[in-house]
């Protein structure tokens, strides 16, 4: 399978929405693609994010990612948090994930970005190991936490 990626605009909604929905189910949210097509178009009208799009030989999307801009502080610089990536059932294990990783990563070097970060679960030994051969590495100094508001 022969996997393209490019940067998703407004007029590729009815593509991701549909992604995006099967990312949320994926973490166990009811589908809803209403909300699903609402919250991207808001992220695309407001530039809030940039959507990343993997599409098959046929066109078919099969994946997203979507970053969101960060700034560091301490660096003085802007980064990028990676915070979605999903791939369809079907296009996993054609170097979908992995493209759409450089693409990320070929994106910011070219906004001029400090760099890239995620977070994903402890338990997800794939995607671990994706991302470290792809270079990431495993942050031991901060320890993450939330606050639900």
């Amino acid at each position: 399978m022969s996997i393209t990626v490019r940067q998703a605009t407004i007029h590729d909604l009815d593509t991701v929405a549909p992604l995006f929905d099967a990312y949320r189910q994926f973490y166990q949210q009811p589908s809803d693609l209403a909300l699903a097509r609402r919250f991207l178009a808001e992220r695309f009208q407001h530039r809030e994010s940039v959507i990343l799009l993997a599409l098959d030989g046929q066109g078919r999307g099969v994946g997203f990612t979507q970053l969101y801009p960060l700034y560091s502080s301490v660096r003085a610089t802007r980064k990028y948090l990676l915070n979605d990536l999903f791939v369809t059932p079907a296009a996993r294990k054609h170097g979908a994930a992995r493209a759409l990783l450089e693409a990320a990563a070929a994106h910011g070097r070219a906004m001029g970005v400090s760099g890239l970060s995620l977070s994903t679960a402890h338990d997800n030994q794939p995607a671990q190991r994706l991302y470290e051969s792809m270079g990431w590495v495993h942050d031991e100094a901060f320890r993450e936490y939330n606050l639900t508001l």
